[in-house]
């Protein structure tokens, strides 16, 4: 084994600039949507993936692949949000032996009352303190470490 490769001293200020940012960022999400739509920033993606779908309807695989989320973690997610009646599981059409979690007409209603809230959110706390420069800076930043990740072979957690 070679010898450990350490952060230099910017690396790890960016590093921990990057980690609080990103908790933050989950937590301010987290607490608009609860207080708005009784939902957390997870249940909100949900029903934003599945509302872009064709058919408002996604494999629950690729909506696992979707969300960067366990195939278990999805599940259970998609279970609370069947016992609100916000999306509703099916068997895949073709396929017997997969299903696919469908987007409700009120779960669709949900998503339109809370999404102008959610998006001045992040509008307010992302976008709004950025230059131009540095809002495409961010998506390049961003799709570099994306690669990075992906390069490494990131996995959710079960």
């Amino acid at each position: 084994m070679g010898e450990a490769r350490w952060l230099t001293d910017e690396q790890q200020c960016a590093w921990r600039a990057l980690i609080e940012m990103s908790g933050t960022l989950q937590a301010v999400l987290d607490r608009q949507l609860q207080q708005t739509s009784g939902m957390p920033h997870a249940y909100y993606l949900i029903l934003a993936m599945l509302s872009e779908a064709p058919g408002r309807s996604l494999r629950m695989t690729q909506l696992a692949g979707v969300l960067n989320a366990s195939a278990s973690r999805t599940s259970h997610a998609v279970s609370r949000l069947e016992e609100a009646g916000w999306v509703r599981r099916e068997r895949h059409p073709t396929d017997g032996r997969g299903h696919v979690a469908v987007l409700t007409e009120q779960g669709w209603d949900v998503l339109v009352a809370a999404a102008p809230q959610h998006a001045e959110t992040v509008r307010a706390g992302v976008f709004d303190p950025l230059t131009p420069e540095q809002v495409e800076q961010l998506r390049e930043i961003s799709l570099a470490i994306q690669g990075g990740l992906d390069a490494v072979g990131h996995r959710p957690v079960e």
